[in-house]
């Protein structure tokens, strides 16, 4: 990373670099280990807004990591964090489950479908045409709409599912109003997460394992950037896209010795 600051904090992506399939990456274990040891600040970051921090502390226990609850950060506490900021104390109708829900409940939000501030639409795995409806109903009479990701499908052992994106394109064809997304590749959430660290992006690193969310969240804010190919994207994908991380690696296991001297 040439004449770059030395690092002081580490934001890391959760599925495809310490975890793939609900199965720990070799070697993630060890380098969350050495980050907690070594006193750094860091982040673990997903654009999944099912789970609260703690189920994902839990989660990620259970395959081997333990991550502290504050030292995750999710597209439902970003979308939390940008709504407080906007309209404090506001009113959402929200289509999602309980990291969602109880993220904006934290920040003193209302949760109603009577002429709410906002709709927001998060993820879940039991959508139902009837809340998709009620969210449709209250966009047309004037509610603003957010989503927490625009991720289009997500992973299940079964195979791929539809996620907030695909969701939020049928509200959108319906109405004909686009929702402003908040997770990652939005800059937004990962400025939210440097603030969470009182950190600067110039001796923060992210690490990733997609170049079209990862990569360009970290580059457009700011941060040095390093893709791992232990997920999503293969060495050969690399340069098909016009943007470049600072590094590419295998796995953060090749990490592990680096991160009090990076």
């Amino acid at each position: 990373m040439g004449d770059a600051k030395p690092i002081e904090c580490w934001m890391t992506d959760m599925d495809g670099v310490l975890v793939h399939e609900g199965r720990l990456i070799p070697g993630a274990d060890v380098f969350i280990s050495r980050l907690r040891e070594s006193g750094i600040p860091f982040l673990v970051l997903t654009n999944n807004s099912i789970y609260t921090p703690r189920d994902l502390q839990f989660r990620l226990r259970n395959t081997g990591i333990d991550v502290p609850c504050e030292s995750i950060w999710t597209s439902a506490l970003a979308t939390a964090a940008f709504l407080d900021d906007q309209r404090p104390e506001g009113s959402a109708y929200v289509v999602g489950e309980a990291g969602l829900t109880t993220a904006l409940h934290e920040i003193g939000y209302v949760l109603t479908d009577s002429d709410p501030d906002y709709v927001v639409l998060g993820e879940t795995r039991t959508y139902s045409f009837e809340a998709v409806t009620t969210a449709i109903r209250l966009i047309d009479a004037g509610a603003r709409f957010v989503a927490t990701n625009p991720d289009p499908t997500g992973p299940s052992s079964e195979g791929v599912l539809p996620a907030t994106g695909s969701v939020a394109a049928l509200i959108s064809r319906a109405t004909g109003v686009s929702p402003y997304f908040i997770g990652k590749p939005n800059p937004l959430m990962m400025r939210a997460a440097l603030n969470q660290l009182k950190a600067h992006s110039e001796v923060t690193v992210m690490v990733g394992d997609r170049m079209d969310t990862d990569i360009v969240a970290g580059l457009e804010a700011g941060m040095r950037t390093i893709l791992v190919l232990s997920g999503i994207v293969r060495a050969e994908e690399v340069d098909r896209f016009p943007y470049r991380p600072s590094r590419v690696v295998a796995s953060v296991a090749e990490l592990v010795d680096e991160i009090e001297g990076l």
